[in-house]
């Protein structure tokens, strides 16, 4: 875990050491929280249009996707927020096996939940047929 967390933080600084040469160069004198209020805004949008444009697709086919996707992205922050707040209490250890673990755990367990919704339903479309 702790390697992932240094390769996330090395390309982070890196793009942001990018950022601070790039506003230095355009001659802008934007202080931290400005940067984060421009920065984090433009990201926000941009995976905003990215994922209604993919949730509208999505929407003519299949409710169950989005609320997997919605369901998975929660769960990705919820793990990552245990294993944080393991290292920094110090009350278990933080360890990037932690989160695949349990985020494995839930596509088995939609996998199960999938399967019997299938199940149902070709057992309903079997029984209409016999009536």
């Amino acid at each position: 875990m702790s390697t992932a967390l240094k390769l996330i933080t090395a390309i982070i600084n890196y793009f942001h050491d990018k950022l601070i040469w790039l506003t230095k160069f355009l001659g802008l004198s934007l202080n931290d929280k400005q940067l984060h209020f421009l920065v984090i805004g433009m990201i926000g949008i941009l995976l905003f249009v990215l994922v209604h444009k993919l949730f509208k697709y999505l929407a003519k086919y299949s409710l169950t996707a989005i609320s997997f996707i919605y369901t998975f992205t929660v769960l990705v922050v919820f793990v990552f927020a245990i294993e944080i707040g393991q290292k920094v209490t110090g009350r278990g250890n933080m360890e990037f096996q932690d989160i695949v673990e349990g985020l494995w755990g839930f596509m088995v367990a939609f996998a199960i939940y999938m399967a019997v919704v299938t199940c149902v339903y070709w057992v309903r479309k079997f029984s209409e047929r016999l009536r």
